[in-house]
């Protein structure tokens, strides 16, 4: 079993606000791992993310994430991943298919992950881009897009110990 290594991971998203990239970060989230780079298929992946802990950096912005019309974290507060398939595409690249349910929708989607590895330690990482309304992220008022954009692009980095060698 995989371990998170504390303080090392990152979990980012990035969107426009009126045409301007803007990032924002989760603070909190853990991840169980049981996966074994030789044998991917066999593997399972989960993640939860805290999405009260959801940071622009900006106070204003900051306090209007866990309010209902964004991430509603009184009714919903972890987004999640669960795969239910892993596959080697080569040379450190998988694909880990899932589950990922946000706000209580729950959406199949397919993450690449590219894995390297120094000094017994490995290091996830991946893009992926959502619609933040199939989600009902930015309810309300905030389904015009030209406000907010629709495409959120999640960049993560995750630092784990106990993976097997690629």
């Amino acid at each position: 079993m995989a371990r998170l290594v504390p303080g090392q991971g990152r979990i980012a998203f990035v969107t426009k606000q009126m045409g301007v990239p803007v990032e924002g970060t989760f603070q909190r989230f853990d991840a169980q791992i049981a996966f074994d780079p030789k044998k991917p298929e066999g593997g399972s992946v989960a993640l939860q993310i805290d999405v009260g802990s959801a940071t622009l950096g900006l106070p204003q912005s900051d306090a209007e994430l866990p309010k209902p019309a964004w991430f509603d974290a009184a009714r919903f507060p972890k987004a999640s991943f669960q795969s239910n398939a892993i596959k080697a595409t080569g040379g450190g690249h998988f694909e880990v298919m899932g589950k990922l349910t946000i706000k209580g929708t729950a959406q199949n989607v397919t993450v690449p992950v590219d894995i390297a590895q120094s000094g017994g330690q490995s290091v996830a990482t991946g893009t992926l881009t959502l619609q933040r309304l199939a989600f009902k992220v930015g309810d309300g008022e905030w389904t015009d897009t030209s406000m907010v954009g629709d495409d959120v692009q999640v960049q993560f980095k995750l630092v784990l110990t106990g993976l097997g060698p690629l």
